[in-house]
């Protein structure tokens, strides 16, 4: 006793020696944060988010009707897709590089597409197949074909047991509550029983019933979208937009609730749950889950998707783009060419970066040898490790001097930073804040042709970049002025806007940004008749119609004064040229 006693003071002054070393080796900016507790993530989540693209499924009965949710007007004898092919499904979703997919084998209507005793709205009971089909077996054996994972949308209400859309399986009468209850954890079971391992289980708006016991024995490899079990957040639109930053942690507290959203997101949280982020295909200019005829006009196109990749996949998101099979099983040639038209974008743009490095610690540094061209850079952490970035810096170097390229905050699985084309001898990534020593998994850079920032001259009308963002204590009651230097971008004579983009809010309270006092500089003075607001919108659109020599002798800088009303909101501020 007396000789441990001996050693103690021992003991802990080489603990206050090393943690003394460690101090001295961190930069200043990373010696205040919290290196000693870093959520990190489960085996099903990490293998989650590493597939980046996931391809939803959405099919059912109002694939015959038009209509977004089903009504039970159809007759169940009409239901015949007597072209399914899962293989096909299992192709188009390889066309993008879709890691898996994720298939709605019951929405609210309650039609079950599996085997089931639970329900006679179900497969067995349309002439497909003489009602001996079963759309989950077929999806189940193709995914192991094709090397995907799969995962199931089970919704936790019927609207045959008077648990409808928003209900979370809670029935509207009471009395019907307990047998509706056996109901649904007996399909529950079935589904992740019979169908092979499910690597991600959707509860879309909850689930009220207890199924925790179900899920601990035959989910614990899956990751878990709402309801208490909850293992990752819905983003909280259908736009296909993450916030920025993007942080996977927040309080535990949040997380059980079952409904947490990106509004919850804390970087200092003590659980770890990313955001998916899903969103239609049929969304230009509509907004469809399901299949319907003469659709086609809703298509985006591939800049559009483009566009979206870089805000979701591209933040460090999970992005889960639906795909609609229609009433003959098969998900249309149209739509099946703008997946492959996607994917091969994707593929051309970041196949094959110019150079790629990995490794831990706080700068990182690129030489070429000889001068290169550059407007792309491609962060990934090996979130195995957490994610511990919070601030960095990229830079490059050009005639005896570095740059900044630019710079951001979370990182996460992915972060796509596109910028102003330059030739660099060298290219530095500089970590100016993290939680714990920065692990990076790669580090690329790229030149990506047909692709400029600078004027925002070249590509669709679509593109935007974003120069800003807010979270859910940015603003408050209180007036806040905000600058925006758009120096960089409004280098000619045109028009362009400036757009505050909800991300996700509070929806349980009166929510939404007021502004006042918007102006812009330009040609060395304030100009407030070259800056309008699009009616009440969150948008402002600024008019340059003079062209100087020298841009950056003249800044152009965007001033306004925001508050928030009570519902707290997270959004990026996006830019865009205005092309006709």
């Amino acid at each position: 006793m007396r000789k441990a006693a001996l050693l103690r003071p021992k003991v802990k002054m080489l603990a206050w020696l090393s943690a003394c070393l460690l101090v001295i080796l961190l930069p200043a900016e990373a010696q205040q944060t919290d290196t000693f507790h870093i959520p990190l993530p489960s085996k099903p989540q990490l293998r989650w988010q590493k597939y980046e693209r996931i391809m939803f499924v959405h099919f059912n009965p109002t694939t015959w009707t038009g209509k977004e949710y089903d009504d039970h007007t159809l007759p169940l004898s009409r239901m015949n897709p007597y072209l399914l092919n899962t293989d096909q499904w299992c192709e188009v979703a390889r066309s993008w590089g879709a890691k898996m997919i994720l298939f709605v084998a019951k929405h609210t209507g309650g039609f079950c597409w599996w085997q089931t005793n639970t329900t006679d709205y179900c497969v067995r009971n349309i002439p497909w197949r003489n009602g001996k089909g079963d759309v989950l077996a077929d999806l189940s054996a193709s995914c192991r074909k094709y090397g995907l994972g799969l995962g199931v949308y089970i919704y936790p209400g019927d609207d045959n047991w008077g648990a409808g859309i928003g209900s979370g399986g809670r029935t509207k009468d009471p009395a019907k509550q307990e047998a509706y209850n056996k109901v649904f954890r007996q399909q529950l079971t079935e589904v992740l029983t019979k169908y092979g391992p499910m690597q991600e289980v959707w509860f879309d708006g909850s689930c009220v019933i207890d199924v925790s016991d179900i899920l601990k024995e035959y989910a614990s490899d899956a990751v878990i979208f709402q309801g208490p079990q909850a293992t990752i957040r819905w983003v909280g639109n259908e736009d296909g937009i993450a916030p920025y930053p993007n942080w996977y942690t927040l309080k535990s507290s949040d997380v059980r609730t079952g409904v947490a959203t990106a509004l919850h997101s804390d970087p200092d949280g003590d659980a770890y749950a990313p955001v998916e982020v899903d969103l239609p295909l049929l969304k230009n200019g509509g907004h469809k889950w399901f299949w319907a005829p003469n659709t086609d006009h809703l298509l985006l196109n591939v800049d559009q998707l483009m566009d979206i990749y870089y805000k979701s996949a591209g933040r460090g998101a999970v992005m889960l783009l639906n795909s609609t099979p229609d009433t003959t099983g098969l998900i249309p040639a149209s739509h099946a060419k703008i997946y492959k038209a996607f994917g091969e974008e994707i593929r051309r743009r970041f196949e094959k970066p110019i150079k790629t490095i990995s490794g831990e610690g706080y700068e990182f540094i690129m030489a070429f040898n000889k001068p290169v061209s550059i407007n792309h850079a491609i962060i990934r952490e090996d979130i195995a490790k957490g994610q511990r970035i919070r601030a960095y810096v990229l830079e490059g170097y050009a005639n005896n001097a570095w740059i900044k390229l630019c710079e951001g905050s979370s990182v996460g699985t992915m972060k796509i930073d596109p910028f102003p084309e330059k030739r660099l001898e060298k290219v530095r990534l500089r970590i100016t804040e993290a939680k714990a020593r920065p692990v990076l998994s790669s580090f690329s850079v790229y030149d990506v042709r047909g692709y400029e920032t600078t004027g925002l001259s070249s590509g669709s009308e679509n593109r935007t970049i974003t120069i800003g963002s807010w979270d859910a204590n940015t603003f408050t009651d209180e007036w806040k002025e905000m600058i925006f230097d758009l120096t960089p971008y409004v280098d000619h004579i045109g028009q362009y806007e400036i757009s505050f983009r909800m991300v996700t809010c509070d929806w349980s309270k009166d929510w939404g940004l007021e502004f006042k006092d918007w102006d812009v500089e330009m040609y060395g003075r304030m100009l407030p008749e070259a800056v309008e607001r699009a009616g009440n919108s969150w948008t402002f659109r600024i008019t340059r119609s003079q062209q100087t020599d020298k841009p950056d002798d003249f800044p152009t800088r965007f001033h306004i004064s925001i508050r928030s009303k009570p519902g707290r909101t997270v959004g990026t501020i996006d830019f865009r040229r205005i092309r006709y």
